[in-house]
């Protein structure tokens, strides 16, 4: 494809997401300004959805389940969107639903349809063997304002036995009696976990914070350091507009991300931060993206003008537009990442209206990028870097080494995902792309072969093997596969427990097993301390394990949960970094 193509891609691309960002990040001017602000403020009047909606449940004296809304004025409740379905699996068959009368509306998200306002009161039957069971209770709503919610679910415990009917976590049902003790302590961790006392402007904060942090994360340092030292010389205004162009990348593409997060919840697929790691062809495009970027560095392969828009060249590109790239890049790079502060800021964000949850990620992307302008801004920054020189050329080539090696554990990840053959693949694939890219240095033939070796690469890429095998014969030694059927066991039957939720594209994860939770020390503090170790795998989609993470006000992992023995005893969620003293206490807590 000519190149000439792929500027005028890039400079599209360039252009949409600095609109974007211009919508929704900076502070416009005149007629603009204003409508932003309104929005804004209309926003943030919107109330929390388990404030516009408020559900109660109670069991009928035909031992069926009563189910009533009490919905705020100004709000309704769509009649399609109630759902009530036996918790635990999503295969299992709705409950079926008598409906009281409601009213007609063309509504803006779903055209005609049916709706509730003031309260909405309902009736599930209960299947007649039932004695205890959790039901998921499905439902969406509006604001006439014009705001529309994501689906949301809530959990009853219904137990026909006692006639009793409680909030809980989903799950799947115990005897009465555990079930209930079950319930009353999920329902009030969920309480306590959940970022609901969390206000805009703090959430705002720590996500600049985690921002900041994520600069110093082994996925994203190497990509930095190079453009930081090329501030060292040069025109200062010049670097001025680098440094923007820099946050104009970081924060647009940012905000992309939250787009697709908030579109995917809305139709109700829970997924968090770093989902797109949970794709096995964006792991192993990102592989041949990091192959790209080590062999350019290496003087291997030189992406001169006529690839100078091609992938990883696009960040190395003259002008503005690299160091826009370069900001893409960044994050594209850092999703591996959750940096302290960032997981409760996004799990709030995502609680929140539009509008709201994107300011939370424009403020991640000020932190992330805020050094990087703060050097290009400041002459005393500047004057801080060394001075260049023959060393920077070594230190280029050098840099090339940390992007094969997370090449290389992008392909384990790749292979745990979806075998070892889908690892050799793509792995057969990177040898090509590089003989590639270096033919199309030659003459006739050699290009006609270099392009014959990429589209080899691409369809390598593409490759699947068969899928590993399942999660119980390949938990590490020591700690047993998460199910909620068997969190809920445990706990009834009086064994603390720890609960790790992880996946093998988390480098935050990785780094803390590794250096802490799967030492010598800490598996003989866990069999001391009586305590089950639990590891909740989210290499790969699980719905389930989604609906955990986001019970806790999450919206990413790691995610560290130590359940106490006692049921009346409230969980403990550990900082998403850990130390070996932060695990021996939350352990001597728990002690049997």
């Amino acid at each position: 494809m000519d190149a000439t193509i792929f500027a005028r891609w890039a400079r599209t691309l360039s252009t949409g997401l600095f609109t974007l960002l211009l919508l929704l990040a900076l502070s416009p001017t005149g007629q603009a300004q204003n409508s932003l602000a309104a929005a804004l403020q209309a926003q943030s009047e919107f109330l929390p959805v388990r404030e516009a909606y408020r559900l109660d449940g109670a069991l009928t004296p035909d031992g069926n389940l009563r189910l009533y809304w009490q919905i705020t004025e100004g709000y309704y409740l769509y009649q399609h969107a109630f759902k009530v379905r036996p918790s635990g699996t999503t295969s299992a068959e709705p409950l079926a639903i008598t409906f009281p009368p409601a009213i007609a509306k063309t509504d803006e998200f779903f055209g005609d349809v049916s709706v509730y306002y003031g309260a909405a009161d309902l009736v599930a039957t209960l299947p007649e063997s039932a004695d205890a069971m959790t039901l998921a209770v499905t439902y969406q709503g509006c604001a006439d304002a014009g705001l529309c919610y994501p689906p949301e679910t809530d959990y009853l415990l219904v137990n026909v036995a006692t006639g009793s009917v409680s909030p809980t976590g989903p799950g799947e049902p115990l005897s009465a009696g555990q079930s209930a003790s079950i319930s009353a302590t999920l329902s009030d961790s969920s309480k306590q976990s959940a970022p609901a006392s969390m206000s805009l402007i703090i959430a705002m904060g720590l996500a600049f914070l985690g921002g900041l942090i994520l600069n110093a994360m082994p996925c994203v340092f190497p990509i930095l350091s190079l453009k930081v030292l090329g501030f060292a010389t040069g025109d200062p205004a010049e670097h001025r507009r680098h440094g923007i162009a820099y946050l104009i990348g970081v924060v647009s593409s940012f905000v992309l991300i939250a787009s697709v997060l908030i579109s995917l919840q809305t139709a109700g697929r829970w997924v968090g931060w770093g989902f797109q790691l949970q794709s096995t062809g964006f792991v192993i495009g990102l592989a041949y993206l990091f192959t790209l970027m080590g062999l350019s560095l290496s003087g291997l392969v030189l992406l001169g003008s006529r690839w100078m828009n091609l992938g990883a060249g696009l960040a190395a590109a003259p002008g503005t537009r690299g160091s826009f790239f370069t900001g893409v890049l960044a994050v594209v790079v850092a999703s591996p990442c959750t940096a302290p502060f960032m997981g409760s800021a996004l799990g709030f964000a995502l609680t929140q209206p539009a509008l709201p949850a994107l300011s939370i990620f424009v403020s991640l992307g000020v932190g992330m990028a805020a050094p990087m302008v703060a050097i290009s801004m400041s002459k005393t920054a500047r004057g801080w870097l060394p001075k260049p020189g023959v060393w920077m050329e070594t230190l280029k080539q050098v840099m090339a080494f940390p992007l094969y090696l997370t090449a290389v554990w992008l392909l384990w990840v790749a292979g745990k995902q979806s075998g070892v053959d889908t690892m050799a693949a793509a792995a057969a694939g990177l040898v090509l792309l590089a003989l590639g890219l270096t033919l199309l240095r030659g003459q006739n033939i050699a290009k006609m072969t270099g392009v014959a070796a990429i589209v080899g690469a691409l369809l390598l890429a593409g490759v699947r093997g068969e899928a590993p095998l399942s999660a119980e014969n390949t938990t590490r030694a020591g700690t047993v596969s998460w199910s909620r059927e068997a969190l809920n066991s445990l706990r009834a039957s009086g064994t603390p427990v720890f609960v790790d939720v992880t996946a093998d594209w988390c480098i935050t994860c990785l780094a803390n097993e590794q250096a802490v939770l799967f030492t010598d020390e800490m598996t003989e503090a866990f069999a001391e301390a009586g305590v089950t170790y639990m590891v909740a795998d989210w290499t790969n989609y699980d719905p389930a394990i989604g609906e955990f993470v986001r019970e806790h006000g999450r919206n990413g992992i790691p995610l560290y949960v130590m359940y106490p023995g006692d049921l009346q005893s409230e969980p403990v969620m550990l900082p998403q970094l850990l130390t070996r003293h932060i695990v021996s206490e939350a352990l001597d807590r728990v002690r049997r």
